[in-house]
């Protein structure tokens, strides 16, 4: 390593230990489907909670039963936690009566926030006829939710154009959605470039990246293979021959995720996402890393 590239590094390190904490983070779960999924939902909601996030979300599935158990961890996450809880909503396949009267339910039960998506197409069906500025409409119709949508750095996977995509965005952000988060990403300048792009057709809001701490990487190829996000070709060879050796591929996972931050950090990014698929160990180095820890700590 030449001399630069170590003060590079050093200076990098040197301008994270100065955020002192200084950025906010929120952490997105998925509704448990087993008793033992449940135990390890709820552990990591105890332990992330300390570290104050802006919100945790709860995704959303395609089924009425998913949807069901959504709803019930939201609440209960509400009512045993001081956190902020944020739901997923899908406006495929529901009518906007039952739409409403669920953002009415939240909002009477003191549920605020709302991430508002399109949601998945069922398997043959045709164009959808409504999208998520459509929900983002109607939720301030009921209310004046804090409205958080999806954003696609690499081009949502149906998109025509990137071009095209930015301006779904755009017209979401002028629906009423108070801020955009992106899909996870490994490449950092996609998203920066993106961040420039949502500047130049006007959009102000914050557009918080999505960081995925990865610790299985065959898993990871999957969802790629699905969100259109692009694997690098080091990110493999970091991986490669750990399918057996799950300590460390987290270890791998985390410093990836941490090299993110902090080149974020420095480009000015105060808010990150993290996809914790419910565990907390990862998330929780991630943010200590950051300075984002408990109050009695940093006190």
């Amino acid at each position: 390593m030449s001399f630069q590239t170590a003060q590079q590094l050093e200076n990098l390190n040197q301008k994270l230990s100065e955020l002192n904490g200084d950025i906010r983070v929120s952490f997105e779960f998925f509704p448990p489907t087993t008793p033992a999924m449940e135990t390890t939902l709820w552990n990591s909601v105890e332990r992330l909670k300390t570290l104050e996030p802006s919100f945790v979300s709860v995704t959303y599935g395609a089924n009425a039963s998913t949807r069901d158990r959504t709803h019930s961890i939201i609440k209960e996450i509400t009512q045993r936690t001081s956190l902020k809880a944020a739901p997923h909503l899908t406006c495929i396949a529901t009518s906007a009566d039952e739409l409403k009267r669920i953002a009415q339910d939240y909002w009477d039960n003191g549920i605020k926030q709302i991430v508002a998506l399109r949601g998945d197409l069922p398997d043959g069906s045709d164009k959808p006829k409504v999208y998520a500025e459509d929900l983002v409409r109607l939720l301030k119709e009921v209310a004046d939710f804090d409205i958080s949508v999806a954003a696609y750095p690499e081009v949502h996977p149906e998109a025509k154009s990137a071009q095209s995509d930015l301006l779904a965005l755009k017209r979401k952000i002028e629906a009423g959605a108070n801020r955009a988060i992106t899909q996870f990403f490994f490449d950092v300048e996609s998203y920066l470039r993106f961040r420039d792009r949502c500047v130049a057709v006007g959009i102000e809001q914050d557009i918080v990246p999505g960081i995925l701490p990865v610790s299985n990487y065959k898993t990871l190829c999957k969802f790629a293979g699905f969100t259109n996000v692009k694997i690098p070709q080091w990110l493999h060879q970091q991986f490669e021959g750990l399918d057996d050796d799950q300590t460390t591929r987290n270890l791998v996972g985390a410093s990836i995720a941490i090299d993110q931050v902090k080149v974020l950090s420095r480009e000015g990014v105060k808010d990150f996402h993290f996809y914790t698929l419910n565990r907390s160990e990862l998330t929780y180095a991630i943010c200590h890393t950051l300075g984002v820890r408990p109050t009695s700590v940093i006190e």
